[in-house]
C-alpha cells in the first residue's frame, strides 16, 4: 500500500492565522497530503507538524516556544510559521534548530517547504514577499469562512511586534476577494470573516478602502453574514460615509471592532495611536446614530509604561460612560522589537491590580446592557457547538447560547430566539 503523507496544522492567534493555515490546508493537499487541523499529539504518526504561531504577548510566545521544544523532539518534521517566524525565528532556531521557517507573506511555498524537508534539507523562506494570498486559497464549504484581504499595516504603534512580522500593507485584489466570497457562498458557507491585520487599511495602498469594497458586497446573491474584522480608528474618518451605506445591506453584521487602547490622549500620543480619545468617540456617536443597534468592540490595554493612576482614571471613565459592547482588557507586556520595551517598565504588581479593576469595569457593563435585551427576539445564525449548547450570533454578531436538549437546530441554520436571559458575554436563549 501506498503511504499517503500526513501533516498537521496547529495554529495559534488571530483569525489571519487561522486564514492562513487555510490557504496551507488547501496547498497541501492539492499536492496529495492528508491534513488535519489541531493540536499535535506525542507519539501521533504525522510526517510534518506546522505550527503557526503568534507572537503578539510574551506569555503566548513563551507557551509556543515550549510546544515547539516537545514537538521537535518527536518524529514529525516541523515547519514553523506564523507571526513568530517573522519577527522571531532565532528564538524559534533556538528551541528548535532543525525548524524549516516559512514567514506570514510566504506561506503559498508550504509545499516548496516539504519537498526541501523531503530532500534531507531544512527549508528557510523568510523575509518579506509581496503577492496576494487569495490566489492560493481553497473553499471547502465551512460554516464560517475567514477571507483575508490584506496583509500587514500602516502604523507603527509603539508596543506592537506584529508589523516586524507581516510588513508594510500589502492589500489584495478587490476582484479575488469579491469572487472568495462568492465561491465560500456557493460551496456552503454561511459567515464570511473578512479578516487583516487592520482591515481599516485595506485598500488605502490601492486607492480604494474597506467601504467600498463592503459595498461591492452587495451584489453577491445568497443568504449569508459579513464580519468586518478589526479595524484601527485612525483610518475610519476616511470613508465612514461609505462603510456606514455598506451597513445598510442586512447581511453585514451590524458590528465594528475599534481598538482604543487608552483613553488617554497622553498615552494614545506615546503609544504612537493617530488619533484623539475625543474623536473616537465623535466616530462612535456617529456610527451608534446611523447605524441603529451596532455593537462596538474595543480593546483596552493597562499598564502602559507611562500610564498613570491619572490615566487609568481616563479609560475606566470611557468603560463606564461610552459602554462598548464587548471590551478585551490585555496587560501590557514589553515585546522585543516595539519601542515601548525600551522605556521604565511599570511594577507587575500595578499592572495586574489596573487589569483585575478593569477586566471587573467591562463585565459589570456588559452584564448591564445585555439583561437591558433579555425578551428582545432575535434572528440568530448557528455556527458553533459546545458542549450542551449550540452557540449563534444575531444581526449585531451578539452572542445566544441555546440549550441543545431544547433546541434541535443544525449548525449553520437560522433561527429566531427569544432571550430570557444573559451573563456578561452572552445572552441565552429559546428557540421560537
Amino acid at each position: 500500500m501506498v503511504h499517503m503523507p500526513r501533516a498537521i496544522i496547529e495554529t495559534y492567534g488571530c483569525t489571519l492565522n487561522r486564514a492562513d493555515s487555510d490557504i496551507m490546508e488547501g496547498i497541501l493537499k492539492s499536492k496529495g497530503i492528508d491534513v488535519e487541523r489541531g493540536r499535535y499529539r506525542q507519539g501521533s504518526r504525522y510526517d510534518y507538524v506546522i505550527i503557526n504561531t503568534c507572537t503578539v504577548k510574551t506569555p503566548t510566545e513563551q507557551r509556543i516556544l515550549d510546544r515547539i521544544r516537545k514537538i521537535s523532539a518527536g518524529k514529525g518534521r516541523l515547519i514553523a510559521t506564523g507571526c513568530m517566524a517573522g519577527a522571531n525565528p532565532d528564538r524559534i532556531l533556538a528551541a528548535a534548530p532543525n525548524a524549516s521557517i516559512v514567514t506570514t507573506s510566504n506561506v503559498h511555498r508550504i509545499a516548496d517547504a516539504i519537498d526541501e524537508i523531503n530532500d534531507n534539507c531544512r527549508a528557510d523562506y523568510s523575509g518579506y514577499s509581496r503577492n496576494d494570498k487569495l490566489q492560493y486559497a481553497k473553499h471547502y464549504g465551512s460554516v464560517i469562512a475567514r477571507v483575508p484581504i490584506s496583509e500587514g499595516c500602516l502604523s507603527s504603534c509603539n508596543f506592537c511586534e506584529t508589523k516586524f512580522a507581516r510588513g508594510p500593507l500589502n492589500s489584495f485584489s478587490e476582484k479575488l476577494i469579491l469572487k472568495a466570497i462568492e465561491l465560500s457562498v456557493k460551496s456552503g458557507s454561511k459567515e464570511i470573516e473578512l479578516t487583516s491585520q487592520d482591515v481599516g487599511a485595506y485598500g488605502l495602498d490601492r486607492g480604494t478602502n474597506i467601504g467600498r469594497l463592503v459595498l461591492g458586497i452587495a451584489d453577491i446573491e445568497g443568504d449569508f453574514r459579513v464580519r468586518i474584522g478589526m479595524l484601527n480608528p485612525e483610518h475610519l474618518n476616511k470613508y465612514i460615509d461609505e462603510l456606514i451605506e455598506g451597513y445598510g445591506d442586512r447581511r453585514i453584521y451590524r458590528f465594528i471592532h475599534l481598538p482604543l487602547q487608552s483613553a488617554s490622549n497622553k498615552v494614545l500620543r506615546e503609544m504612537d495611536r493617530r488619533y484623539t480619545i475625543e474623536q473616537f468617540c465623535e466616530s462612535v456617536r456617529e456610527l451608534r446614530t446611523k447605524v441603529p443597534g451596532i455593537s462596538i468592540e474595543t480593546d483596552m490595554i493597562v499598564g502602559y509604561p507611562s500610564e498613570s493612576a491619572l490615566d487609568f482614571g481616563e479609560s475606566m471613565d470611557f468603560i463606564w460612560n461610552v459602554r462598548p459592547t464587548f471590551t478585551n482588557v490585555s496587560k501590557f507586556g514589553a515585546r522585543p522589537h516595539a519601542k515601548a520595551s525600551k522605556l521604565r517598565q511599570l511594577g507587575n504588581l500595578v499592572i495586574k491590580e489596573r487589569s483585575l479593576q478593569m477586566s471587573r469595569l467591562a463585565r459589570e457593563v456588559q452584564r448591564e446592557d445585555f439583561s437591558k435585551l433579555v425578551g428582545s427576539r432575535e434572528s440568530v445564525l448557528i455556527t458553533e457547538e459546545n458542549g450542551r449548547s449550540l452557540i449563534g450570533r444575531d444581526d449585531c454578531y451578539r452572542i445566544i447560547a441555546l440549550d441543545r436538549s431544547e433546541c434541535d437546530a443544525k449548525i449553520g441554520e437560522r433561527i429566531m430566539a427569544k432571550a430570557y436571559g444573559n451573563t456578561s458575554v452572552c445572552l441565552l436563549g429559546k428557540a421560537l
